[in-house]
């Protein structure tokens, strides 16, 4: 049966977005990758690591759509991998700083 759980072809593939947002630039690439890829598979071949050695996937969380994911995360065709950076500040404090200054 084509599709269906361990019966894949190996050759199905699915199309995913690799993102990665600087404050000053964005970083995407469209991937094609093997059905049954993860999050962690997906940013690895991408390249993006190599490229930005600030990336470190214990530390930095990641996501599809804007949801928190774990790296194990079986993507879908059409899915989005995001790769977040560190918070610089808490957006509570920084609320309530703004808030003062009023």
């Amino acid at each position: 049966m084509k599709g269906r759980g361990l019966f894949m072809e190996p050759n199905e593939t699915i199309s995913v977005e690799v993102i990665y947002i600087e404050p000053n630039s964005e970083n995407s690439l469209k991937l094609d990758l093997v059905k049954g890829s993860n999050i962690e598979q997906a940013i690895k071949t991408s390249g993006l690591l190599d490229c930005f050695p600030e990336i470190d996937l214990s530390v930095n969380k990641v996501g599809i759509f804007s949801k928190i994911q774990t790296l194990d995360t079986i993507l879908q065709s059409g899915d989005r991998v995001e790769i977040y950076r560190p918070l610089l500040a808490d957006p509570k404090e920084a609320r309530r700083q703004r808030a003062k200054k009023k």
